[in-house]
């Protein structure tokens, strides 16, 4: 018995890696009546010892083959993917994947707000830039005008990010967005021309990285708009796997008594290329003859080029759907670059994949975030005022279930991408770098962009498909497919990028046991006190999260089936209620995380899972920026009703997802893991799968609070351009008609039921409200479109029918 129980002890202080445990074995293992006689205790002792050594020696081959068998599942890590890893900060993401993150924290750390000076030029020269900008012009002509150029350039629109001390404005991350946002509403292609030089443009790679000549020479260029920037990394065979570089390649040389790079390459799809006056370009660099003599080293690299520089080939574009944002190639072979033009010199030659990760978050998870939440201002303001001003069957179109519908969904997914861009900006703002979030705002806020514009389509049909100066979607439905395509497809961000990068990233014990498993065989015995370390936390870690998900499981199941449809009304219950359910699917989450492990390196190769959980992990990070920003925002009239929406349907994606995972986890222990998951997720089967789609009252509720005048409306269009009085501008006009409507609909309502007949100015109002429908209703046509308008141009078919006609005896129906 004795014996057992030493044993027993020692195997427990062995897992727990804890040597002072050890060590007290034998004073635990004493009589309780005291001491043993000193010959018999020097005896004991002895025993107990060998009988110590023998079981941790048992216990360490076990942790050793252990190890080894994990290390033949690991696949070796390369360098690039070791540089990865240590790129970038986490954070919040770090507190999702532990399975507590808190909204407290959130609260107390995060506040996206604009500074004086920022509001000021967000007043002045965003909207006046807005002024100078016609969609419609712009689409069809394929490029701004020469006085947009010159002012986005005297104003510094491509210095936003450059700091003041080398002529730039140093502004926020937050006022970049907001920027962004604002342009969005009026022109797509001004938004993706502003977002490149604040985002991935060298100026913030410089500024961060690039040597003092490098700085004086470049940086107050570039604020002032002398030298527009652009970024060549995607090439024909690195799509979203860009940093590949193949066909990228440079080898070190020297000439002349000069150290440099011969390079070749060939890039495209590059934002600005065929107006930019320097590139930033990315490239794979070898040296071969050991020139680099340790000052540098091989891999990705980014040098910086003149669009004059003997060899480079700039201004072939691309067209990009109908975008009018230029885009082209950049091309060279052999070209000749000396080490003066290598990003931060010499030394930083190998160091572009930090320089590129740590900048990549905002490109990213801020600039094209930017460009949906202006799509979703400028469906849930234009399309929410057009489906009031609309009617059909003499009723407004605002009244028809599809419609409400349509346009609930809209504001739930606009309020969900607000809230996720105003947390990640106060994130970047806080100087930190998520790599994840940026991943999941990334594709998460695109996709609701393109699905919030899909709705408006649908809304405004016709209007919306005929172009012109009245559309203000087509262009932005156009658009949004390219935002869904660029800096990293959504497909692979969705389906390997998210959780391959949070679970190696994210996890709190996963990174050093991975490091681990890459150590050499030298340092074997070090490697496996590590990795059985890690691998006994990330045991306890999933036992925490499994009786966690159970317990939370049952509360929410039960705080939701007792929750009336009407306790959103309640702020503090809406808070209180929601984080619960957050708190929950986090800890689903994790534990999901944690059974990954089930699948070693294999589980690189299973998309589909990383897809749901990535489904999972998106949305539970949008509940939280919505409460966050619930929080902060509180007292609006309404935002309680359009924030329940959001929450219901985050809730039932994020709990949807892991229910398909669970049913489909993949590998040899699959089954096991899914068992486990669903026991730990879903403890009462449906019972706990509680969360359900927003009400159709609810519904209704949110589609009437912006298709009538209310607080949310006026929240919605905060950031929206609204031309002058007097200038014709579609969004403008319906945004100033739909007051007029509602009220001249009161008053007709009003005498069908009273059946009287209208006074006076009741007939003067209901006049002049048909009078705006009956202009805001109508599309643009066109004589001749700007390929007919050559002298003497007959449409083909038209000269076809009278080529015919000239054939025939009888050449009209009335012709005797």
């Amino acid at each position: 018995m004795l014996a057992t129980a030493t044993a027993k002890r020692a195997f427990l202080a062995r897992s727990v890696g804890s040597t002072a445990a050890a060590r007290s074995l034998s004073v635990l293992s004493a009589p309780p009546g005291g001491s043993f006689p000193p010959a018999q205790s020097h005896r004991q002792s002895q025993h107990q010892l060998q009988q110590q050594r023998t079981l941790l020696g048992f216990v360490h081959a076990i942790d050793k083959r252990v190890y080894q068998w994990a290390k033949r599942q690991m696949p070796p890590i390369s360098k690039t993917e070791q540089i990865a890893l240590g790129c970038g900060t986490i954070g919040f993401d770090k507190d999702i994947f532990t399975g507590s993150p808190s909204l407290q924290k959130l609260v107390d750390t995060y506040q996206p707000k604009l500074s004086p000076e920022e509001q000021s030029y967000m007043d002045n020269q965003v909207q006046t830039l807005c002024t100078l900008l016609n969609d419609h012009d712009v689409s069809i002509n394929r490029d701004f005008s020469k006085d947009a150029w010159d002012y986005m350039r005297s104003e510094k629109f491509f210095g936003m990010k450059i700091p003041k001390e080398w002529g730039g404005l140093g502004f926020s991350t937050h006022a970049v967005s907001s920027v962004l946002q604002k342009l969005a509403t009026q022109c797509f292609d001004a938004n993706a021309t502003v977002a490149v030089p604040n985002s991935l443009g060298p100026g913030e790679l410089l500024a961060r990285y690039g040597t003092q000549e490098q700085k004086e020479y470049f940086l107050p260029r570039l604020a002032d708009g002398t030298l527009i920037p652009c970024f060549g990394l995607t090439g024909p065979h690195s799509g979203s796997d860009a940093t590949s570089l193949i066909e990228s390649d440079c080898v070190v040389t020297e000439r002349n008594g000069e150290l440099g790079v011969v390079a070749t390459f060939k890039k495209r799809y590059i934002t600005l290329a065929p107006v930019a006056g320097v590139v930033g370009l990315g490239l794979n660099l070898s040296d071969p003859n050991g020139l680099l003599k340790g000052q540098g080293g091989e891999g990705f690299t980014v040098a910086l080029l003149e669009r004059d520089h003997e060899g480079l080939r700039m201004g072939p574009r691309h067209m990009p759907l109908n975008a009018a944002f230029m885009n082209g190639t950049v091309e060279g072979e052999e070209v000749w670059i000396p080490m003066s033009s290598i990003l931060g010199g010499q030394e930083r030659c190998g160091f572009g994949w930090n320089m590129f990760v740590e900048c990549l978050a905002e490109g990213r998870g801020v600039s094209l975030p930017a460009g949906s939440v202006g799509a979703a201002r400028t469906v849930t303001c234009g399309v929410g005022a057009y489906s009031r001003v609309r009617k059909q069957f003499r009723v407004p179109i605002a009244e028809f279930g599809g419609i409400q519908e349509a346009m609930a969904l809209s504001a739930s997914d606009g309020l969900a991408s607000i809230a996720g861009v105003d947390l990640m900006n106060a994130i970047v703002d806080n100087h930190e770098a998520p790599m994840v979030i940026s991943s999941v705002m990334k594709q998460k806020c695109t996709e609701l962009g393109r699905r919030i514009v899909e709705r408006g389509m649908d809304v405004a049909a016709g209007s919306a498909i005929c172009r012109g100066d009245k559309n203000y979607l087509g262009n932005a439905y156009m658009g949004l497919p390219i935002a869904i395509t660029v800096e990293g497809a959504n497909i692979m961000t969705r389906s390997f990028q998210i959780i391959g990068q949070g679970l190696t990233r994210c996890h709190p014990h996963m990174l050093e046991l991975m490091q681990s498993l890459q150590m050499p065989q030298s340092e074997e015995k070090k490697a496996v006190e590590i990795f059985c370390k890690q691998f006994h936390k990330i045991v306890g870690h999933g036992m925490t999260n499994f009786f966690g998900s159970i317990g939370r499981g049952v509360n929410a199941t039960v705080a939701t089936k007792t929750r009336s449809k009407t306790a959103y009304k309640d702020g503090d219950k809406l808070l209180d209620y929601h984080e619960k359910q957050l708190l929950r699917l986090s800890a689903n989450f994790a534990l999901t995380a944690d059974l990954c492990f089930t699948l070693g390196g294999s589980l690189k190769f299973q998309e589909l899972l990383m897809g749901r959980l990535a489904d999972a992990l998106g949305a539970i990070y949008l509940g939280y920026a919505t409460l966050h920003h619930y929080q902060r925002r509180r007292g609006i009239d309404g935002l309680e009703a359009v924030t329940e929406h959001a929450m219901l349907r985050l809730e039932k994606e994020a709990q949807d997802a892991m229910l398909t995972a669970s049913d489909n986890f993949p590998g040899m222990l699959g089954p096991v893991a899914s068992t486990v998951m669903k026991i730990g997720c879903f403890p009462l089967g449906n019972m706990t799968r509680p969360y359900k789609n927003p009400g159709d009252e609810l519904t209704k509720e949110v589609s009437r609070l912006i298709t009538t005048p209310s607080e949310m409306r006026d929240f919605f269009q905060e950031n929206v351009y609204i031309a002058p009085e007097g200038e014709l501008h579609q969004v403008s006009d319906l945004i100033r008609a739909l007051p007029v409507c509602v009220e001249a609909d009161m008053i007709a309502s009003s005498i069908r039921r009273e059946k009287r007949q209208p006074t006076e100015a009741e007939a003067d109002m209901i006049a002049k409200a048909d009078a705006i429908r009956d202009a805001l209703i109508q599309v643009d046509v066109y004589e001749k479109f700007p390929t007919e308008t050559a002298e003497g141009y007959v449409r083909p078919a038209l000269v076809g029918t009278e080529e015919r006609l000239a054939e025939m005896d009888r050449v009209r129906f009335d012709a005797a």
